[in-house]
């Protein structure tokens, strides 16, 4: 309910997890193959594209601890997965891969000339108010998290996604998912080398159109595109490799199982090579294949696990790469649009003469959002829009400003629970500010709508819905709209929304030409979508050295799902009229807990719903809820006359987040002694089936210039694909830990916000990043884990803790020098 307090959201805590071992294989080349659904935030993950250019020095290195029993690879959800892998009518080698269900069957993929049908397994019923701690069960996001609700929802769709050998020897996986420099065509190329034994080279992985019969297959987000990809990816690819050696044998007339594949060809023991191209074609008739279509087993893996550069790095450094501002569309007008005030405000009147004679301006045009200028360059179509005489009527809005928001914020909180008898408590109160997305590279769309057709090329996270908006728009049938998705400079949830396509499909319509429509910096930053402010009550209660509640109340301005994900989490069988749920609050009841045993607790959200543009900023709810749970857990610690790491590790509810702990300790020196105005800061975090914790050094000696010194990382993520992706991933969540903690932000004023450029949003800089950055990654046993969000609450954590002890003081407000 909007601005109301839902029912606690139970006890959670993951159960014990193992310790793993990281294997190191070598892999091949890729093929086509079938997917379950997946999201862009997984490994590796944004922080390939950090918001600006920040080189970081990082060392990276791995335990030599052996894998503990129970390992994550054992778990229920894990055990009930099994791929069927089919062939699909194609003149070459097309094998797709569907996800079934069987609850003794192991996670293995098995040749079938035939698809299987996939029914969605039974989602636990909404719990009521009861925290289950009590009652000794886990929580709701170790039953089931966001990323399996995602990957339910993709199972009708999951046959669908294909891979493919061509008669050129190249292995295509067509990719329904975006790719914003997280690195995941590297990591989803190296899994398709890896299983089909081909040369990372020969592997294509192309970024598909919308699709809209993928239905929910084609949403980027929730850090889950490895999660819900490494499977599928491996078994379509292991039995594309097992028709090619069936082929090869036949030709050669000799036993399969003598028959070895390596280097994108079949090799008999003779000498004699076949290329994968060669037998395309013939191994697209293969029903059965004559050894087993089973993936590799962790000691047989070569390429996946190793540290691998992206195979798109050259195109990006030489500047081949195209981003949608690149893209030379025949006829695309350069194309910027007026914006009001105050966000949302409308145009009161238009004086446009004065712009329509200035050189080079092609039009000029009224959208719903504001006032478009075509002109043959973009410095043409700035200078005309800036001699537009407009006036603007105030947006809803108007009027409030960063205070009032405050204000509203915690009249938004329901009363607390009573205390326990005879405890003491430990109580915070914590504010967090707007903060802008703010991708390098700004939004850009290029549309051209014709009377009977249209055809967009931009990076879209939401494809399909984008493609069903703007066609509604248009008023055209859904098959006439075309989008290409193209990679994205950097979104940290931005690209989730398509503000820029849709105006330029707008603009395009009534101007009745192409154009390449481009946000400014300044336009994105005031007008585009902000991380909703947030403020944050905390109250944990103690006595005789235990805790014996924990309650975290939680009001924020409404953070807008609307795209896409609430009818995706109704397809995986969560019903939100019947559940009575916002999209937002089963996000936030699929995804937040608290990872250690801190008696009964409790988590409420309540929203506030304002009339901004919101969205899903990295990490989302946890980049705020779990970074006040972190600097509580360190006040809480001191308070009970307990060290604060070791405090973390006696309630710890998972043995693989002790290790993690542990080897935080062991690698960053817990507790040495630093000068004064000098001191360390930890955080951890648990979410998408993997853990991270981050120990940082600062140095505050100059409380308007704070400085990390130093970081280490250490991160449990079960397997790891691409160590250096996973690295720049972990990394860039350290950057935006310090910008969010220490000094970005965005104000309201009076309904408009105040600021407009890198130069006033004071994003992390070269100089505000440590000079030293270990990164440690836990031995893998386990499947992969999502990374692309997990590592920004726990660094936000370390740095705010590091800055509380350094100065003596609790700080309660975010960004702290704002």
């Amino acid at each position: 309910m909007l601005n109301g307090v839902r029912d606690p959201a139970p006890a959670r805590g993951r159960p014990a997890r193992p310790f793993r071992r990281r294997l190191r294989l070598e892999g091949c080349p890729p093929i086509s193959t079938s997917i379950a659904p997946s999201d862009s935030t997984g490994q590796p993950g944004d922080a390939g594209h950090p918001r600006a250019a920040h080189a970081l020095p990082t060392t990276a290195h791995t335990p030599d601890a052996p894998a503990a029993p129970n390992a994550r690879a054992t778990d229920g959800a894990t055990r009930r997965r099994r791929f069927l892998t089919y062939l699909l009518a194609a003149p070459t080698l097309t094998v797709a891969a569907r996800l079934g269900l069987d609850a003794a069957a192991p996670a293995t993929a098995q040749a079938t000339p035939t698809p299987a049908g996939a029914a969605a397994p039974t989602v636990p019923a909404r719990e009521t108010a009861l925290p289950q701690q009590l009652i000794g069960l886990p929580g709701i996001p170790d039953i089931v998290d966001l990323g399996d609700a995602m990957i339910i929802a993709g199972l009708p769709t999951s046959h669908l996604l294909v891979l493919e050998v061509t008669t050129a020897g190249r292995a295509a996986l067509h990719l329904p998912r975006l790719e914003v420099g997280q690195g995941l065509t590297t990591a989803i190329a190296m899994i398709v080398a890896e299983e089909l034994d081909a040369r990372l080279s020969d592997v294509d992985v192309p970024l598909s159109d919308a699709r809209p019969e993928l239905q929910f297959n084609q949403l980027t987000g929730g850090s889950n595109s490895i999660r819900s990809l490494y499977d599928p990816v491996r078994a379509a690819a292991a039995a594309a490799r097992a028709r090619l050696v069936t082929v090869a044998a036949k030709r050669w007339n000799v036993p399969a199982t003598t028959l070895r594949t390596a280097g994108s060809a079949v090799l008999a023991p003779d000498g004699r090579r076949l290329g994968y191209g060669d037998l395309a074609a013939e191994a697209a008739t293969v029903a059965a294949p004559a050894v087993p279509a089973v993936p590799k087993t962790a000691d047989q893996l070569r390429l996946v696990g190793r540290p691998t550069g992206r195979i798109d790095a050259r195109d990006i450094v030489t500047g081949r790469a195209e981003y949608a501002g690149d893209l030379r569309i025949p006829g695309a007008a350069p194309t910027v649009v007026a914006r009001p005030d105050t966000v949302n405000g409308t145009l009161r009147s238009l004086d446009a003469s004065a712009a329509r004679a200035m050189p080079g301006v092609l039009g000029v045009v009224r959208i719903p959002s504001g006032v478009a200028v075509l002109a043959e360059t973009f410095d043409q179509a700035l200078k005309a829009r800036d001699a537009l005489r407009t006036t603007w009527n105030p947006g809803p809005v108007a009027g409030l400003s960063d205070a009032d928001v405050r204000s509203r914020l915690r009249a938004a909180h329901l009363p607390s629970l009573p205390p326990p008898l005879l405890s003491h408590r430990v109580e915070g109160e914590f504010d967090f500010a707007f903060v802008n997305h703010a991708p390098m590279e700004v939004l850009t769309a290029v549309a051209d709508v014709r009377p009977n057709r249209a055809e967009l090329w931009f990076a879209a996270q939401s494809p399909i819905l984008a493609q069903g908006t703007i066609a509604a728009e248009l008023g055209l049938p859904e098959n006439a709209v075309t989008v290409h998705v193209v990679r994205g400079g950097g979104s940290f949830g931005r690209r989730l929304f398509f503000d820029a396509a849709l105006e330029a499909a707008q603009v395009s319509k009534a101007a009745g030409r192409p154009v390449k429509l481009m946000w400014t910096r300044n336009d994105d930053m005031r007008h585009g979508r902000m991380r909703p402010a947030s403020h944050h009550l905390i109250r944990a209660t103690y006595g005789l050295g235990q805790v014996f509640s924990w309650e975290h109340h939680v009001a924020g301005v409404r953070t807008d799902l609307g795209h896409g994900l609430g009818d995706m989490l109704t397809a995986a069988g969560y019903n939100l009229p019947l559940a009575g749920l916002t999209a937002s609050e089963l996000f936030f009841l699929l995804t937040e807990k608290i990872p250690y045993d801190v008696g009964v607790p409790t988590q409420l959200l309540a929203e506030l719903p304002l009339d901004l543009h919101t969205g899903s900023w990295r990490s989302v709810y946890s980049g705020t809820v779990r970074v006040a749970d972190e600097i509580m857990m360190d006040e809480l610690a001191r308070r009970m006359g307990q060290d604060e790491l070791a405090f973390r590790r006696a309630r710890m509810r998972s043995a693989s987040g002790r290790a993690v702990l542990d080897e935080l300790a062991k690698r960053g020196n817990w507790g040495r002694p630093m000068p004064p105005g000098h001191a360390q800061g930890i955080g951890y975090h648990d979410e998408h089936g993997a853990g991270a914790a981050y120990l940082v050094e600062l140095d505050t000696t100059d409380r308007a210039d704070p400085r990390v010194t130093k970081a280490v990382v250490v991160a449990d993520v079960g397997r790891v694909i691409n160590p250096r992706g996973l690295e720049a991933q972990l990394t860039g969540a350290l950057v935006d830990g310090i910008s969010v903690i220490l000094q970005a932000g965005n104000h309201l004023d009076n309904g408009a916000f105040r600021e407009g450029s890198y130069g006033d949003f004071h994003y992390a800089r070269q100089r505000h990043t440590p000079p030293v950055v270990e990164i440690h990654l836990m031995p893998p046993s386990g499947p992969p884990g999502g990374a692309g969000e997990l590592g920004v609450p726990a660094a936000s954590a370390a740095v705010a803790n590091a800055y509380a002890r350094a100065t003596g003081t609790g700080p309660r407000s975010f960004p702290i020098n704002f």
